[in-house]
């Protein structure tokens, strides 16, 4: 099952959403269910980002709107990734994650390694760039040039091995707080990262950004 949450940040650049089988609003995130063209199935958060006109329109447009108050442990988009997993989501799709205030931004990107869901298929979108957790082994697929950063989280990643790439690691360390393995770049179509300990963050960056 598919989810697509629309998150409450700054999408550098709107395109169609994919097919899901379900489609969550993060609060403010609604706004932008209109230009990906995806009508939102639940409207979730302390919706303090929207006018009351705004939360009206989606009540009467069918929306299912779960309200929570303003003082609450988890920002609303853990709350929406939460729900997803809950309705039994095995890959989810966030647009608006990332943007404007740099503590949201940089939550929002450590959400990925959340246990409930750090083994799911989890990926935050913002135009022609993509960003998801590789904790055991994971694939990514693109074009010959493509950027490729990965950056450890949580500590130094240990038992790297990469194929695809244009400088490859077999068995080595991306430390924690170090910048070694940012703009990498595809040799091919697809590049193939094996995780032994660690967590290790991978932005997808399409065309050449150098």
């Amino acid at each position: 099952m598919h989810a697509l949450i629309c998150a409450n940040g700054i999408a550098e650049a709107i395109t169609a959403a994919p097919a899901a089988d379900l489609v969550i609003a993060a609060d403010g995130g609604a706004r932008l269910c209109d230009p990906l063209r995806a009508r939102p199935d639940v409207l979730i958060g302390d919706l303090d980002s929207l006018t009351p006109a705004e939360v009206a329109r989606w009540e009467g447009a069918g929306v299912t709107v779960l309200r929570f108050p303003a003082d609450k442990d988890q920002t609303d988009l853990e709350l929406a990734l939460h729900l997803a997993v809950d309705r039994g989501a095995q890959r989810i799709t966030v647009f608006g994650a990332l943007g404007g205030r740099w503590d949201q931004s940089v939550a929002n990107l450590l959400l990925l390694a959340h246990p409930r869901w750090r083994d799911l298929d989890v990926v935050l979108v913002d135009g022609p760039q993509r960003a998801f957790l590789v904790h055991r082994y994971g694939v990514v697929e693109g074009r010959p040039g493509d950027t490729v950063s990965l950056i450890a989280i949580a500590g130094d990643a240990r038992g790297v091995t990469t194929a695809g790439l244009a400088y490859s690691l077999t068995g080595g360390v991306v430390p924690f707080g170090s910048a070694l393995g940012v703009s990498n770049r595809f040799t091919g179509p697809r590049a193939e990262i094996t995780v032994r300990q660690g967590l290790l963050l991978v932005v997808h960056i399409s065309g050449k950004h150098r």
